[in-house]
């Protein structure tokens, strides 16, 4: 297997998130056992869907090919990795390989383009999202409002999506100015197969009950209404539009990455668990 050198480990990267893939690049920098493998690269990438893995690149040893490669599949499969250094043990001894990871460019599809979007919007650039803005209003879907954008689409909401593929990393919020605007999108994301990432609707608690009511009147599977999170966002009291986006973008990591949404006080609990105890006496 030939060598694989910085260009084209970066190309990979790149080339592999933006077509919907995951990669990962490991790096041989040091440690004892490093040997002829110093400055050597091994590449694991995955295709979207059911697209076939490949390996390329070699460090040149069979053995620490196959340690590598079973690194870097561990990362790609765990969401919280990220470029890293890392040791691999080896018969001649540790080697250090720095972990380079890309994976799947993601979307964030804003429906409706009013006060609340331009804050998500900005969040969503901010995490790394492809942001598209879709109205039907020409004064409101603009680069001058949405800078950050990606794309800006002219919709009709009787066909939201008509000009916009939703695939398994659209992450789809509804911010429409009115409830049959948000249900008819909804529906309509709903019945997508694969369906999206993620399905965000804003509302209040009777709206969001209303609109449940609704979609299993019109034939949607109650099981389906799992996939939608309404009302949109934490639990972090927002009120304002940027608090809003602020709980949004939270929620939107926590579907990405994982964890409790708890605060990070209750789930390390550094005070009670190393400064419990009985009461130090005062004098």
């Amino acid at each position: 297997m030939r060598a694989l050198y910085a260009a084209d480990a970066a190309r990979l990267l790149l080339d592999t998130a933006e077509a919907g893939g995951s990669a990962a690049v490991a790096l041989v920098v040091g440690g004892p056992g490093a040997g002829a493998a110093l400055g050597r690269r091994l590449a694991v990438t995955r295709g979207p869907g059911s697209a076939p893995e490949t390996v390329r690149g070699s460090t040149g040893s069979q053995p620490l090919d196959e340690r590598l490669a079973a690194l870097l599949r561990a990362a790609l499969e765990d969401p919280r990795a990220g470029d890293d250094l890392r040791v691999v043990d080896t018969a001649r001894g540790d080697i250090e390989a720095y972990v380079e990871l890309r994976r799947p460019v993601q979307e964030l599809v804003i429906v409706g383009a009013g006060h609340i979007a331009r804050p998500l919007a900005r969040m969503g650039a901010t995490l790394g999202f492809l942001v598209t803005v879709l109205d039907d209003r020409p004064d409101f879907a603009t680069r001058e409002r949405f800078p950050e954008a990606e794309r800006l689409v002219r919709a009709d909401f009787d066909d939201p999506f008509r000009d916009v593929r939703l695939h398994e990393r659209s992450h789809v919020l509804l911010v429409t100015r009115g409830h049959k605007y948000d249900y008819a999108c909804l529906v309509r994301a709903l019945r997508l197969d694969p369906p999206p990432a993620y399905i965000g609707m804003i509302g209040s608690r009777r709206r969001v009950r209303a609109t449940y009511v609704q979609l299993i009147d019109d034939g949607i599977a109650p099981e389906l209404l799992g996939r939608i999170h309404a009302p949109v966002g934490l639990d972090i009291g927002a009120e304002t539009p940027e608090e809003i986006a602020v709980a949004v973008a939270a929620e939107l990591v926590l579907v990405r990455r994982g964890g409790t949404g708890k605060p990070l006080r209750d789930v390390e609990r550094i005070s009670g668990r190393f400064f419990e105890g009985p009461p130090r006496e005062t004098e």
